[in-house]
């Protein structure tokens, strides 16, 4: 019997952090990717506990995370006038097990490459591939079809096949031929990062304004000897009349003067926003989109994953967080089920259900709801937070909203390992 080979149909930060998953427990594997050089693109993202301590559990260290990112001290909500709406400890300051990590997005995809290719060859990614569609064969393989970077059509079979393509994944509109086009609710956003000094505890995550109306600031390195960090930063804002044309707009690089205006009131004495935006290394704009959730991720021996799987608002800071966690959920079910279509019916129940409910809950807002319900009920504007929201209804809010996401504390920290060290296929 020849050795089973697993396809990995592209890679972003979930496709290598499946690659690196089978590898540790000794499935080949082939991750291809349409572009023809992997660069470090993209700004700021954060990685949950739940996250972080899939990562550990690979084989990576504080010091990797600490050469892209910078540990989260705090998550804190804040009003139009400046007042806090909610503060709470986040990663080991809070209690987990596991610190949280807010990271530059490029440099992680490329940390991951770069332990793939270290651990399972140069060879085993193959640049300038995109899969385009597969077939599932009588014999118990499925085939991926590939389109490659010079405009060939080659064709590679193996055991199974996982779609980590994104949101834009060909595998997922095959298996899905009647989804909704992509969904996208009228929010812009641009993204950037600024060189400055940290705010608050110095790695403080903020939301700052309304539901409709916010900034999101966070740093994604440690402060240099001069006191300045890389400060990741979004503006969003939601347009009264939503016009899907914006969406041919998808991350383009943009000049400060085109949004920056619709941001010049939030001016507080610890912190300016229209300076730091101005300030601004780089910016990009795109609409805030994600995808209707699905009734399976699954199609005999091909699995979705990431945001192929289930693209959401990042509202909860969890988009890749949950790329980890699939990866991680898919190599557990691989490990108990062997490398079959029975392992990714397990993860497909296991996961499918909850995190679909999860791409709805980000639509409603995610953890931001908060800001909405205080934009309902005073505008925005209050002396005490205590007047608005009692803070036993703030405390559950944010509870469940991390209940359902994956990384409430005890439950966390009382898990055993997703895949048990050593452990194989």
């Amino acid at each position: 019997m020849s050795q089973p080979h697993v396809l990995i149909a592209g890679g972003g930060i979930g496709g290598f952090a499946v690659a690196l998953t089978l590898n540790q427990i000794g499935v080949r594997c082939t991750v291809f990717e349409a572009v023809r050089e992997l660069k470090p693109l993209g700004v700021g993202i954060n990685l949950q506990p739940n996250a972080v301590r899939e990562l550990y559990d690979l084989g990576f260290t504080s010091d990797d995370l600490d050469a892209i990112g910078v540990p989260a001290l705090e998550w804190a909500l804040v009003g139009l006038n400046g007042n806090d709406v909610y503060a709470e400890p986040r990663g080991l300051e809070a209690g987990y097990n596991w610190p949280q990590y807010a990271v530059h997005r490029g440099k992680l995809q490329m940390m991951l490459a770069d332990r793939f290719a270290e651990r399972a060859g140069a060879d085993a990614i193959r640049l300038g591939h995109r899969i385009t569609g597969y077939r599932n064969n009588d014999d118990g393989s499925v085939t991926a079809l590939i389109e490659t970077a010079d405009g060939a059509k080659i064709e590679e079979t193996g055991t199974l096949l996982i779609g980590a393509g994104g949101i834009h994944s060909a595998v997922r509109a095959q298996m899905h031929p009647d989804q909704p086009p992509i969904h996208w609710g009228g929010a812009l956003m641009w993204r950037g990062t600024t060189r400055a000094k940290p705010i608050r505890t110095g790695s403080s995550f903020v939301g700052l304004g309304t539901h409709k109306h916010r900034m999101v600031i966070y740093p994604i390195s440690a402060p240099d000897n001069d006191g300045m960090a890389t400060i990741n930063w979004i503006a969003e804002m939601t347009l009264d009349e939503a016009d899907s044309s914006q969406l041919s707009g998808w991350f383009r690089p943009v000049e400060i003067e085109e949004f920056a205006q619709h941001f010049d009131g939030f001016k507080y004495d610890w912190l300016d926003v229209p300076d730091m935006l101005r300030g601004a290394d780089v910016a990009y704009e795109n609409p805030m989109i994600d995808r209707d959730p699905i009734p399976t991720w699954v199609d005999g021996r091909v699995a979705l994953m990431g945001d192929a799987a289930h693209a959401m608002y990042p509202t909860g800071s969890n988009g890749a967080s949950q790329a980890v966690i699939d990866a991680r959920v898919l190599g557990k079910n691989i490990v108990a089920h062997g490398v079959t279509p029975e392992a990714l019916a397990a993860y497909d129940a296991e996961l499918c259900g909850p995190v679909s409910a999860l791409i709805l809950r980000n639509r409603g807002a995610g953890p931001f709801g908060l800001l909405n319900l205080v934009d309902e009920r005073c505008g925005g504007e209050f002396d005490n937070i205590d007047d608005v929201i009692p803070p036993a209804e703030r405390a559950e809010f944010m509870a469940g909203y991390k209940k359902a996401a994956g990384f409430a504390i005890d439950a966390l920290n009382a898990a055993p390992p997703t895949i048990a060290s050593g452990a194989k296929a």
